[in-house]
């Protein structure tokens, strides 16, 4: 498994248009690209960190290359208008190769805050 992971600033009040426009987003790659879908986190200065989990780098890199591209205009219109600030090149911060895996999942997670 490969995980990659990104961080966004967010417009203040912009939060929830984010959050579902990233949610959003992310089951348009997983079905398009193959991802294994994401997580969303908030940390304590309000960034926005996501950890998005892939079959392997290949995968990742070739959903990556293509800028995840997606057939929703409006969802993507949403994601871009909630952000105010992303790294250089909106490049993850990390990629990684999972070696060792003991998180365990859970079944029913909710979406809410």
């Amino acid at each position: 498994m490969f995980v990659a992971v990104y961080w966004w600033r967010v417009h203040p009040g912009k939060e929830e248009q984010f959050r579902n426009a990233w949610r959003r987003g992310t089951e348009l790659i997983r079905e398009k690209y193959g991802s294994y879908g994401s997580r969303l986190h908030c940390d304590a200065d309000g960034r926005f960190v996501g950890y998005a989990e892939w079959p392997d780098e290949a995968t990742w890199r070739a959903a990556f290359d293509r800028k995840m591209v997606y057939d929703d205009p409006e969802t993507r219109a949403a994601f871009v208008d909630a952000i105010a600030e992303v790294p250089a090149n909106a490049d993850p911060i990390f990629t990684m190769t999972v070696t060792d895996d003991l998180l365990l999942r859970s079944v029913g997670l909710s979406a809410a805050p």
